[in-house]
């Protein structure tokens, strides 16, 4: 995998995971289907650590893991999304295994890696970050042509996209609290929370943050601009091991687990 999609990955992990979130979220069958899921252990409110570990591993794997880890993986996850299906009493169906909704939030991991190349860098992501960017659904259910040819077709399927946003009270609620660190110990919450509310913010594209009601000013985006731009300066100059944490750290674990035979999500 080239290094233009590594790089943009620091960003997500570092600051834009939680709008990133937001946006998969913003469709309502993907929602439910993250507040209903009878997979106890990935519930993110009782098992931070493990829902970190499960996502960051799915994001290493795609991004720096052979085609056969790959395979690897989505076959464990694919364990798990077996008991994610809508209920009778769900306000929408879902199905896990559905490749429509596995593109929409591939759609909004590699929006979110445009947006961060934007926020750090300074300019627009380069061409080959999209064409790399195919593997952030491949690696589950989406079929290689399920994927926008190329970046235009891409813009017409994202404004369509946006168009089936929907965040309802329930959903907002959920993710208000996910915006303010609520699934943490009250001292991170209380000492990180508005700082994550604000960058979380940031990264929204407006839609987004006019669903969520989370207001944003001309001074917030400047703010938000000089503070990004000045942690880019920053992270180009990081070696290579220390920009890539803690993905390297995700697949080292994800590779241990493997050979000892261990669950792997």
């Amino acid at each position: 995998m080239g290094d233009v999609l590594k790089q943009a990955m620091v960003g997500i992990g570092l600051m834009a995971g939680s709008a990133n979130v937001i946006m998969q979220l913003g469709r309502p069958a993907v929602a439910y289907g993250v507040m209903e899921s009878r997979v106890e252990s990935g519930n993110l409110f009782r098992h931070p650590v493990k829902r970190a570990r499960t996502t960051g591993t799915y994001l290493a794997v795609a991004t720096f893991g052979t085609d056969e880890e790959r395979k690897a993986y989505r076959k464990a996850v694919n364990g798990s999304h077996r008991q994610i299906t809508s209920t009778k009493d769900s306000p929408v169906g879902y199905n896990a295994f559905d490749p429509e909704l596995q593109l929409w939030v591939a759609a909004c991991l590699y929006k979110g890696l445009e947006d961060v190349h934007v926020a750090f860098f300074g300019s627009a992501a380069p061409e080959e970050l999209y064409a790399e960017a195919v593997v952030l659904g491949t690696t589950l259910q989406v079929r290689p042509e399920m994927w926008p040819e190329n970046r235009e077709v891409f813009a017409k399927y994202w404004a369509d996209g946006l168009d089936r946003v929907a965040i309802d009270d329930r959903t907002r609620a959920y993710l208000t609290d996910l915006v303010d660190l609520r699934f943490l110990p009250w001292p991170f919450a209380l000492v990180f929370g508005r700082f994550h509310r604000f960058v979380t913010t940031g990264f929204l594209p407006a839609c987004f943050r006019e669903h969520m009601r989370l207001p944003w000013s001309e001074q917030d985006q400047r703010t938000f601009e000089r503070l990004t731009r000045g942690i880019g300066h920053v992270v180009r100059r990081f070696p290579c091991s220390v920009q890539r944490f803690p993905y390297n750290a995700y697949l080292r674990d994800f590779r241990r687990r493997r050979r000892e035979g261990r669950p792997l999500v």
